[in-house]
C-alpha cells in the first residue's frame, strides 16, 4: 500500500561509512537549497532524499531489526558472521560495525531532514502543500531521534542542517528535552499531515496523520516507563491509541495474518500504517527475506544468517495460525528461520516486502497496555489483546485467566512477541515491558549487567567529538 516514489535521479551519492563523523555530508550531498526548494516538486524531492536514507541495509533495511532481535530473546545468530555474535551473547562494545552504522545513518536522516524542515518551512510552496511537506519531515526526524533515545539515552539533539564545513562538536542531550522535541515534531505532523484515506494512490506511502497518531502513542508509552516520564504519559498514550482505532475498519484494520506481508497484497494493506518502502525500481530490493530463509530452500537464495530460537518457536499454542506464516523448519535440521517475510517472485536481495515500522494490530496492543497501566481493573483493556488474539484463532483473556497488572504484562510480553516476531521491535518491547533481564536469564542463562540496557556511544564518534561521553560502564 505504502509506496514512496523515490527520485533517485535527483539525489547524489552518499557515503554511509560508520568511520564518517555523523553529520559530514557534503553542503548538501542530496539537494542544494540554493537549486531547489522553489517549487512542491523541489520539496518533494528533496523528501525523498531523507526517506531513502530509511532503505539502507545499514539502516531499516537492515541494522536496526539485526540490533534489536538478537538483544532480545527471539532470534540466534546462524552463518558465521562479524559484530552479531556479540549482540546475541549480550558482549558487544563500542565497537561494534551494527551500533554504529545505526548512529551514523540517523543522523544523516536527521541533517537531511532538518534542511527540508528549515527550507520549506521558509519558502513559497502554498499551504498546506507545505505544511504537509513539513509535517513528513518532522514525523521521520521524530522517528529517528526515538529510535535513538530508545537505545543510546541521551543522543545530541540537533534541529538544524549542518554541513561537512561545520566544526560541530555536540554534546548529549538529556531525553527529556529530547522526547520534548520528538513529541512537539509528532504533533506537528498529526495536525499537518494528509489523512491516510485522502493520499493520492501516486503518493501513498507519504507519512499520514494517522502514522503519526500511532507512533505518539508509542512515544508516550515508551516515555512513561522511562526517566523521564510524565503523569500524563498513559492517559496520552491511550487517547493517541483511540484516535487510530476511531477510524477502523475504514481507514485501518486487521487482515489475516500472512496477508500483512504478502508483497503481492500490499497495495491494499490496510493493517499497515507505515513502512519503509522496497521493491520499487531501480534497486530498492529488501535482503531481510534472504538473511532469514536457509540455504536448501530454493530458489531463495537464502544465506542462514538468523536462526529462531527454539523456544520461542516451541512457545506458539497448536491453535495459533501465526506460527505457519512466521516460521518454518530448516530442512534435515533441527533449526527453525523467519518465513514471515518471504518473496515467492523474487531472489537473493530484490524482495518486495516492505519493512512494516507501524500496523493496526501494535495499536490495539498499546492501548490494552496503557488501559492495563492507567486502571488495571478495567475490564476493556481486554478489547484490544483479545481482537489481536482472534485473529490469530486463540480464545480471548479475561479476569479469570488473567487477574492481576503484572499478569497482564505478562500476557503482553507473549502476544507481542507471536505478533510481531522477527521486526525489529523484541528489545524495545522487553526494555518498555520490564522484562528484559527476565528473559535473557530465562531464554540464554544470562545473568544481564545494566549497561546493557542502553548500547554504547560508537567509538568511532567519539573520537572524533570529545564532548560526547559514553554510556556507563562501556
Amino acid at each position: 500500500m505504502k509506496k514512496i516514489y523515490i527520485i533517485l535521479a535527483m539525489l547524489m551519492v552518499i557515503s554511509t561509512s560508520s568511520c564518517k563523523k555523523f553529520l559530514e555530508e557534503d553542503p548538501y550531498d542530496f539537494i542544494s537549497e540554493d537549486k531547489f526548494y522553489k517549487t512542491e516538486g523541489d520539496a518533494l524531492a528533496a523528501l525523498n532524499g531523507v526517506v531513502s536514507i530509511m532503505q539502507l541495509q545499514q539502516y531499516y533495511g537492515r541494522t536496526i531489526w539485526i540490533v534489536n532481535d538478537l538483544t532480545g530473546d527471539q532470534m540466534k545468530v546462524g552463518a558465521p558472521q562479524t559484530n552479531r555474535p556479540e549482540l546475541y551473547s549480550q558482549t558487544y562494545t563500542s565497537t561494534n560495525g551494527e551500533i554504529s552504522n545505526w548512529w551514523t545513518n540517523s543522523y544523516v536522516l536527521i541533517n537531511r531532514a532538518n534542511d527540508v524542515i528549515k527550507n520549506v518551512e521558509g519558502g513559497s510552496i502554498p499551504a498546506p502543500s507545505r505544511d504537509n511537506i513539513v509535517g513528513n519531515a518532522k514525523f521521520l526526524r521524530a522517528l529517528a531521534y526515538f529510535d535513538l533515545i530508545r537505545s543510546f539515552g541521551d543522543v545530541p539533539l540537533i534541529t538544524k542542517p549542518t554541513a561537512a564545513t561545520d566544526d560541530l562538536k555536540p554534546a548529549r542531550t538529556p531525553i527529556k528535552a529530547v522526547y520534548a522535541q520528538v513529541i512537539e515534531d509528532l504533533i506537528f505532523a498529526e495536525v499537518n499531515c494528509t489523512k491516510e484515506d485522502k493520499i493520492p494512490a501516486a503518493s501513498k506511502g507519504r507519512v499520514s496523520s494517522g502514522a503519526a497518531s500511532a507512533l505518539l502513542a508509542k512515544v508516550y508509552l515508551t516515555r512513561a516507563s522511562s526517566t523521564a516520564a510524565e503523569p500524563t504519559d498513559y492517559q496520552n498514550a491511550l487517547m493517541e491509541c483511540n484516535k487510530v482505532i476511531a477510524v477502523s475498519p475504514a481507514v485501518y484494520t486487521l487482515l489475516p495474518f500472512a496477508d500483512v506481508f504478502d508483497p503481492n497484497k500490499k497495495a491494499a494493506n490496510k493493517e499497515e500504517i507505515f513502512a519503509v518502502q522496497f521493491g520499487l525500481p531501480p534497486n530498492t530490493g529488501n535482503i531481510t527475506p534472504r538473511m532469514h530463509l536457509p540455504k536448501a530452500v530454493a530458489p531463495f537464495d537464502g544465506n542462514e544468517a538468523f536462526y529462531v530460537e527454539n523456544s520461542f518457536a516451541l512457545s506458539y499454542a497448536a491453535t495459533d495460525t501465526r506460527k505457519a506464516a512466521t516460521i518454518g523448519v530448516v530442512p534435515a535440521t533441527t533449526n527453525f528461520y523467519y518465513l514471515k517475510f518471504t518473496d515467492p517472485s523474487r531472489q537473493g536481495n530484490s524482495a518486495r516486502n516492505n519493512w512494516v515500522i507501524l500496523r493496526y494490530a501494535d495499536v490495539l496492543l498499546m492501548q490494552s497496555e496503557a488501559m492495563n497501566q492507567i486502571n488495571t481493573g478495567d475490564v476493556n483493556k481486554f478489547n484490544g489483546i483479545n481482537a489481536v488474539r482472534a485473529r490469530a484463532g486463540l480464545l480471548p483473556l479475561s479476569f479469570v485467566n488473567t487477574p492481576g497488572k503484572e499478569d497482564f504484562i505478562t500476557a503482553l510480553v507473549n502476544e507481542r512477541g507471536w505478533e510481531f516476531a522477527a521486526e525489529g521491535q523484541r528489545r524495545y518491547d522487553l526494555l518498555r515491558l520490564g522484562r528484559m533481564k527476565d528473559q535473557q536469564l530465562k531464554v540464554h542463562n544470562i545473568v544481564l549487567e545494566d549497561k546493557y540496557l542502553l548500547m554504547p556511544i560508537p567509538e568511532t564518534e567519539r573520537t572524533t567529538n570529545g564532548n560526547l561521553t559514553q554510556n556507563p560502564d562501556f
